[in-house]
């Protein structure tokens, strides 16, 4: 822990209601004072001057693929990642190997955070048909992350017992990947896919919406706390949209889903827009950004999830789902609040204040005094070609490379530390395990 005393000077300090130039004075890794014109000693000064300051971006899911998969990518270096794109905090998905469905299983993960996590962590545990006194007895972790369809490694739900007592035992939120298991595979069996085209169809919409359905009929049935993950249909969220005013249901979609579309993405980069849920047809992407605007969605979080360059370029039906993220989900952001009606108020609230209300995270996600001093801050003018070859993760590729960018963050500061400034990494300073109000 770094005891400096920062003051960043002039900034323009962003919420979801408004933006207004402050200077903010950090003391021990947390905001101490917010004001005009602050005039304190400090060990160092930050001129923000025509900077916008941010809450650090928080990231809900990720898969960091350690321990077992770590030629994907480690819990150090998707960290990295994590705090060179302005993401201060993520939360990291259980389908490791061994996958993460014990408490022993979460602790190990909490260990190699603890010594190499440059971003502030905190883990989901996975829920299998059988595991239920773990689930019963979780706690101090984000959630629990329920797989209802098979997607990549082993733990899948597709019993409807053992979903509805996952729920009954469950007192956390329960996070869920939403595609049904049953009409999954007789997609396989009736669709002849051949080309990366023909992923969405093999994958349909009706899996997507019958898996949503059955979790909100459980949350429902148990007055339990859903968050849907990674939305990718218009249906889903006619679906989400009766629920949005409720305290039960949220859900979050991902930048890929709202910049890239069918067919045209798998036409040009082929296995690199493989995902699950997939990246669907235009009019999907256009009612995800419609649920954004009205409050059906509720945040954006990345999927990041790497394979390597080899993997990815297997042919159809060998080359694994999935991509890499959580380095470019603000800059994609960021760059598009250029081009369109979506301003940097929106983009703090979806990234960084509603991923703390939705999971109860003590002390982030707003800057506030007496918060923690996880701030991202960034230069909207700034311009930067995406290039995998020049990326913190393992995986050195993205769906984006060749993209150029307008908006990218230049300071990162997790808990008063700053781990991340113009380009480069200061990997002296780790992140903290996250603290969830639970009662």
């Amino acid at each position: 822990m770094n005891n400096k005393t920062i003051l960043i000077k002039n900034g323009l300090i962003v919420n979801s209601k408004e933006i207004t130039q402050k200077d903010i004075f950090i003391n021990n890794g947390h905001i101490e004072k917010i004001s005009d014109n602050i005039d304190m000693e400090c060990d160092q000064t930050i001129d923000a001057s025509g900077l916008y300051v941010m809450p650090g971006g928080i990231d809900p899911q990720v898969h960091f693929r350690e321990p077992g998969l770590t030629h994907k990518e480690t819990i150090e270096s998707g960290a990295r990642a994590a705090v060179a794109g302005g993401i201060t905090t993520f939360f990291e998905m259980p389908n490791t190997k061994p996958a993460t469905i014990t408490k022993e299983l979460l602790n190990e993960k909490y260990e190699i955070a603890r010594k190499t996590s440059v971003a502030n962590y905190s883990f989901f545990l996975g829920a299998t048909p059988d595991n239920f006194t773990e689930i019963e007895n979780m706690k101090g972790n984000c959630g629990l992350k329920i797989f209802m369809g098979s997607s990549t490694g082993d733990l899948l739900v597709d019993s409807a017992d053992a979903l509805d007592s996952i729920f009954k035992v469950c007192n956390k939120i329960i996070a869920v990947h939403a595609e049904d298991e049953m009409i999954l595979n007789q997609a396989a069996k009736t669709v002849n896919g051949t080309k990366f085209t023909d992923h969405p169809d093999m994958r349909p919409v009706e899996a997507a919406v019958t898996a949503t359905q059955k979790a909100i009929n459980c949350a429902i049935k148990y007055n339990k706390r859903l968050h849907v993950l990674h939305l990718s249909t218009a249906e889903e969220v006619e679906i989400l949209r009766k629920y949005k005013y409720t305290n039960l249901i949220t859900a979050e979609t991902t930048p890929q889903h709202l910049l890239l579309h069918a067919p045209d993405i798998y036409k040009e980069i082929g296995a690199f827009a493989q995902m699950n849920p997939p990246i669907r047809e235009k009019y999907h992407q256009d009612e995800l950004w419609e649920g954004l605007l009205d409050g059906t969605i509720n945040c954006i979080a990345t999927d990041h999830a790497p394979h390597t360059l080899e993997e990815k370029k297997l042919p159809f039906g060998q080359a694994p789902a999935g991509m890499p993220g959580v380095e470019t989900s603000l800059p994609l952001m960021l760059n598009h609040s250029h081009t369109s009606d979506i301003d940097i108020k929106s983009i703090v609230q979806w990234m960084c204040e509603n991923p703390a209300i939705i999971y109860k995270i003590k002390n982030k996600g707003f800057i506030k005094e007496g918060y923690d001093a996880d701030i991202t801050i960034v230069d909207m003018n700034k311009e930067k070609i995406v290039s995998g070859e020049n990326m913190q993760s393992k995986c050195r590729w993205s769906a984006f490379d060749g993209k150029n960018l307008k908006g990218w963050p230049i300071i990162t500061i997790v808990n008063g530390n700053i781990v991340y400034e113009n380009e480069t990494m200061n990997n002296q300073f780790l992140g903290q395990q996250v603290q969830f109000d639970e009662s």
